[in-house]
């Protein structure tokens, strides 16, 4: 490609020298979206509505392809552009979940939406991408030159902002607390801290993380919860964020993870207590190896939140557990690929961005996955493209987008000598550094 730098072009021109399309990213992303359509069609049945069998789906396809135009945009953007773009968004993405915390809408029990005019916003979906991005940032402005390791101030300034955003979503269950820890300390091994200070870093999240749960269960007490309080919360909203969201959050949780750790609890008799994950299992169980077909599915409408929570026991019934397997490895591969980039990309900032994003999505599909399938106790996670839920789309895609840009415009170690250096001085010079995993 021929490429003439003028002093007002030599920034788009670097980037066009290095354009390329990740068909592995958008090879898993359009699979994905086919099971999705087929599974999130099945899968609503109690959202159906007579005359109007259609809306679900319709509404579905319509995320779907807001998402879609979104992540095109997205990854023609270069991705120093989303670099400007970050504080941003994880700007916003507080702001409104504290909105949340203060005034948000009681959905399944708790203050998780946040409603915009005619639009449910769930900021927690946002938020969560948001601490990635934010420890891409926070990472690739902190680095040690000549050095894999990051300054200590880095280091802290990611474990405040996992800490601080860990706290806003504590209300909203374990697993997005454990997600996010997750993801950091993912990425902090990624962009090359040391290990002593991830050691620092994980005692950290262990001390403050245990005397959070700590304090719930002392302020809880240790009462369990009667089938009367959950009936009653299930038809009443103020009782509702006050079971779930308020003094008895602990006591849940504490319930949930007794009822998990007893031997054959799947031979329990279905209670308004363990409906989701006694329905989940029989699901599963009538699916088998190669499913009951489309749209033969016994449990959509009786399993709570099959089109959401629980759509991978939907997955498991309707196509069988090959299939089952097939999606698990969708997004298993998502992240290798994003690994195979990170590995190879020449400057820090694309290595975090591709590797933060992979984390958020399978993370969280794998949160979702053991859940249903009942290797972790219950809670709520949505299984990332698949799952009804428009914030979850946006952000899935949002993510995507962010995959794609970097695969695209990014440099790799291969390159020629010149290529690489006019991306490294078409970057900011605080972030103009080689990749860690290179040094």
């Amino acid at each position: 490609m021929d490429i003439s730098l003028t002093p007002d072009s030599g920034r788009e021109a670097a980037a066009k020298a290095v354009s390329r399309v990740d068909p592995y990213i958008w090879g898993s992303y359009i699979a994905l979206v086919i099971v999705s359509v087929i599974e999130l069609f099945s899968a609503s049945s109690q959202e159906v509505h007579v005359g109007r069998i259609y809306d679900p789906i319709i509404r579905h396809a319509i995320f779907l392809a807001m998402g879609f135009i979104l992540m095109l945009a997205i990854q023609r953007m270069h991705f120093r552009h989303i670099y400007y773009a970050i504080p941003i968004f994880v700007v916003v993405s507080v702001v409104m979940m504290i909105m949340v915390l203060a005034v948000g809408v009681n959905i399944n029990g708790a203050r998780r939406g946040l409603q915009l005019g005619p639009v449910m916003v769930l900021p927690a979906e946002f938020l969560k991408l948001a601490v990635a991005l934010g420890i891409a940032w926070i990472l690739a402005n902190n680095r040690l030159k000549g050095t894999t390791d990051t300054t200590r101030s880095g280091v802290i300034q990611c474990a405040v902002l996992v800490l601080f955003c860990s706290g806003l979503l504590f209300s909203h269950g374990l697993t997005n607390t454990l997600l996010l820890m997750g993801i950091s300390i993912c990425m902090m091994l990624v962009g090359g801290v040391s290990w002593r200070k991830l050691g620092y870093v994980f005692l950290a999240y262990a001390l403050i993380g245990g005397c959070a749960v700590l304090f719930k269960a002392v302020t809880s007490g240790d009462r369990p919860l009667t089938e009367e309080e959950i009936a009653l919360a299930k038809i009443n909203q103020t009782e509702a964020v006050k079971l779930y969201d308020g003094e008895n959050r602990f006591q849940i949780w504490s319930q949930r993870i007794r009822s998990h750790m007893r031997f054959n609890k799947s031979l329990d008799p279905i209670t308004d207590q363990n409906k989701q994950e006694q329905l989940s299992y029989i699901a599963q169980a009538h699916g088998g190896l190669t499913g009951a077909g489309i749209g033969n599915s016994r449990e959509n409408a009786r399993l709570p939140l099959a089109f959401s929570d629980y759509i991978y026991a939907i997955v498991v019934e309707e196509l069988g557990a090959a299939v089952a397997i097939f999606v698990l490895a969708l997004y298993l591969f998502l992240l290798g690929r994003a690994g195979r980039l990170a590995m190879v990309f020449k400057s820090t900032l694309p290595c975090l961005l591709v590797i933060g994003c992979a984390l958020v999505i399978c993370l969280q599909a794998l949160f979702h996955i053991c859940i249903v399938t009942g290797v972790f106790p219950v809670s709520g996670q949505p299984l990332p493209l698949i799952s009804k839920g428009g914030t979850s789309i946006i952000a899935t895609s949002i993510a995507l987008g962010i995959m794609l840009s970097a695969s695209r415009w990014a440099a790799r170690k291969n390159d020629a000598d010149e290529t690489i250096r006019r991306e490294l001085s078409s970057l900011p010079e605080n972030i103009a550094t080689d990749n860690p995993s290179q040094l």
